[in-house]
């Protein structure tokens, strides 16, 4: 942490949360703060701030342990309601990837290239207490000796059940058009022909990556909200890099940081974990998820005072530029613009649609506040921070 000047210490906070004395805001509220009063007064006055972001996140999955049979089985292969899992790992040991669809999905079968169900939705269920088919193949050993396995389990006859997601709350992310003259069906929802949409999908100001732009209080051991119970930061995420364009106060303006992250499935709520069919995409999982930031020194009072009409997006074109790896960037623009419900792209005034939800978002920055203010939650602070880069101090 050579960027930064510690004036509140985790120590600090975390007695003081203990006490019930801590001075707790969620990052919609701290923008409040910061306008009215300064970042240097913010951060006499506040001691954490706490963040939420709920949105599709394909790099999502859950490692299962459905424990032995008897005999016992060296699965090979495994299916959950019909949904493939991966079990090149130990005897009863797998992993199921929230965008695997379900063999011989019906909508399948009338719309192809349409899912109803897959790895996310199988996950879902799970975390809701609702049976599920498992079945599992073996080429059978003289030790695991069976060779095929049937049974309906619930979450509860699972010996573990741990999410375990590669890649989520990406720091910032494209605003999605369509150039071409046709409408095409993406990851980022419908889009319809010659820019007759847009869609986007951030919590803005409230997304937690945002509000620590340099990764100084999340990495390695960073306690966090996910899917309504306490999870943690393992290690940066896929596709992180933090070497993206910055605005003058220091936020990311494409992509940039990602974070992979874990907790107990048999904790969660599925208010907070959902499965999701995208219309001619495929399968895959809405990830609720929110962590504290501490207030540790006043610019992260000003990071986390930066307010939605100060963060930025790239406009990228799905119709033929993102599916060729071209990195052309049609326009910027601010979250604040993108929540008006329009954009203006070339004198074209195009309507705005969330794929995420901000009251999600600010639902679970509310209880990660309420969870830190009753001392249920104490910070965790990090032993491995995430890739960085120097920090460029331009906010004075």
């Amino acid at each position: 942490m050579s960027d930064i000047v510690i004036k509140k210490s985790y120590e600090e906070i975390n007695a003081k949360i203990k006490k019930g004395d801590a001075v707790v805001v969620t990052a919609e509220e701290m923008a409040g703060i910061v306008k009215s009063e300064g970042y240097k007064s913010a951060f006499k006055k506040v001691d954490v701030v706490t963040t939420g972001t709920f949105g599709t996140m394909c790099s999502s999955g859950a490692f299962i342990n459905f424990g032995h049979t008897r005999p016992k089985i060296k699965a090979s292969r495994v299916w959950l309601n019909d949904v493939e899992a991966y079990a090149g790992l130990a005897a009863v040991d797998i992993y199921i990837g929230a965008t695997q669809v379900q063999e011989d999905d019906p909508l399948n079968k009338v719309h192809p290239g349409r899912f109803k169900y897959g790895g996310g939705h199988v996950i879902e269920d799970l975390i809701t207490g609702k049976p599920v088919k498992l079945k599992a193949k073996s080429y059978g050993t003289d030790c695991y000796p069976l060779r095929e396995y049937e049974a309906t389990v619930t979450i509860h006859d699972l010996r573990d059940a741990f999410l375990y997601n590669p890649r989520n709350a990406y720091q910032n992310y494209n605003c999605a058009v369509n150039q071409s003259k046709k409408t095409i069906y993406t990851y980022m929802g419908i889009l319809r022909p010659n820019m007759g949409n847009a869609t986007y999908s951030s919590a803005g100001q409230l997304s937690p990556l945002l509000n620590d732009p340099y990764y100084w209080t999340i990495g390695v051991g960073t306690k966090i909200f996910l899917g309504g119970t306490v999870g943690a930061v393992t290690w940066r995420g896929t596709q992180h890099d933090p070497n993206a364009p910055r605005g003058d106060n220091g936020v990311v303006r494409s992509g940039a940081g990602t974070i992979a992250v874990t907790g107990d499935m048999k904790q969660m709520s599925a208010q907070f974990i959902k499965g999701a069919s995208i219309t001619g995409y495929g399968c895959s999982l809405m990830v609720g998820l929110g962590i504290p930031i501490p207030i540790l020194n006043e610019d992260l009072a000003f990071f986390t005072g930066v307010s939605d009409d100060q963060i930025f997006c790239q406009v990228v074109d799905y119709g033929y530029d993102y599916p060729n790896a071209i990195g052309r960037v049609i326009a910027e623009v601010s979250y604040a613009q993108l929540k008006s419900g329009f954009i203006e792209i070339g004198g074209k005034r195009i309507p705005t649609a969330p794929l995420s939800s901000y009251p999600m978002a600010k639902k679970i920055a509310t209880i990660l506040k309420d969870w830190i203010k009753a001392s249920q939650f104490t910070l965790g602070q990090p032993q491995i921070l995430l890739p960085s880069v120097p920090y460029d101090k331009r906010h004075e």
